[in-house]
């Protein structure tokens, strides 16, 4: 298990932490994203339009067509990017997926996971992109030397 987020979650907050470093309404291509990344174009496409249907980025079609950001990072938070791609149900389940889990009814770690669900949640909702595409750079950067040859680059 790398994460508490899905794969496509992780893709997405990736992408997004990268577009954001481009700067508002720069418009770049899926396979750019892709090859920055490291991550299959087919993949990253359909994840960014998820992002885009939910509104977080915006899309423009055509020849000079991609994808960008269109609203101040101030105005996009991390649990915006987490509920398009793998809800917030993360947020409401037992950890081990036992049914029926609550209060009354709690599973062997009830209480610790409900305060540190709580802590993540708070902190996803209370993170913007703003500032954060700059702590960010230097670890897209790593992702790209890492997975030189990983890949084939797509045309």
């Amino acid at each position: 298990m790398t994460g508490i987020f899905s794969n496509r979650c992780n893709l997405a907050l990736q992408a997004v932490l990268y577009m954001s470093g481009l700067g508002e309404k720069k418009i770049i291509k899926a396979k750019y994203i892709s090859e920055k990344i490291a991550i299959p174009r087919e993949f990253t496409s359909k994840v960014l339009q998820d992002l885009a249907k939910a509104g977080i980025i915006s899309s423009q079609k055509g020849k000079n067509g991609g994808f960008y950001i269109d609203k101040p990072h101030a105005e996009i938070f991390l649990i915006d990017i987490v509920k398009a791609i793998d809800g917030l149900e993360l947020f409401k389940e037992c950890l081990f997926g036992f049914p029926g889990c609550s209060h009354e009814n709690p599973c062997p770690i009830h209480v610790q996971w409900g305060g540190i669900r709580k802590e993540i949640f708070e902190l996803l909702s209370n993170t913007s992109i703003l500032n954060l595409d700059k702590l960010s750079d230097k670890k897209i950067d790593q992702i790209v030397k890492d997975s030189i040859g990983k890949f084939p680059k797509h045309e």
